[in-house]
């Protein structure tokens, strides 16, 4: 394994290539992984326009916009880190709106957000039709490991001492479920990409030793 610096711009460059040659039977599902203080969704955001510039049509769909009820999802309290770890993110309802629908045979409709965490409602989206050569790119935290469908995985990984630093204040009480999802999960060990983020503005990706 070796480790390589790269600039912000040229990693969305290669994020964007890596896309772009992965080929699978239909549309192609990315799921960007990472805490709130990697800023997975950023990367998302980031990698739209590129890949619409060359053709592919990206749909960008935050895992926030996909968490369950309050009255399930705080049962425990506001801020329980193993319920946050187990259960805020509504899986079933990412693979029946987007994941499924994406992938090998899908229609290709699907729904841009399920869920309102604000007005604890749902959000009203109405569906996207994603032609066959479409990609969703789908980010958020703590989403590796759990079964969700998808053609290839980017985990943004922060050191422990990193993520205490960088995780804003109110959001703290989520640290121990980060470290069970290193310790239980494990992400940067096999997701496709990892990019190692401590500084935002110097990332690295983690690659394979080349062959002796």
């Amino acid at each position: 394994m070796r480790v390589r610096p790269i600039s912000p711009e040229r990693l969305v460059t290669e994020l964007t290539e890596r896309l772009l040659a992965t080929e699978v039977p239909g549309r192609l599902r990315v799921v960007v992984d990472g805490a709130p203080a990697a800023a997975p969704d950023e990367l998302a955001v980031a990698l739209v326009d590129p890949l619409r510039a060359l053709g592919r049509p990206a749909l960008h769909i935050r895992a926030e916009d996909f968490l369950r009820p309050a009255s399930v999802r705080l049962e425990y309290g506001r801020t329980n880190p193993d319920a946050y770890y187990e259960g805020w993110v509504d899986e079933p309802g990412l693979r029946r709106e987007v994941l499924d629908p994406a992938g090998p045979g899908g229609s290709g409709r699907v729904l841009p957000s399920l869920w309102d965490a604000r007005t604890d409602r749902a959000s009203r989206a109405g569906y996207v039709t994603l032609p066959p050569e479409g990609i969703i790119l789908l980010s958020g935290a703590l989403l590796l490991g759990g079964g969700l469908p998808a053609d290839l995985t980017v985990h943004l990984e922060l050191s422990a001492a990193a993520l205490a630093r960088r995780t804003d204040p109110a959001l703290r009480w989520t640290l121990p479920a980060f470290a069970r999802y290193v310790e239980e999960v494990a992400p940067a060990s096999f997701a496709d990409v990892v990019v190692r983020v401590d500084d935002r503005r110097h990332p690295a990706l983690v690659e394979q030793a080349l062959p002796g």
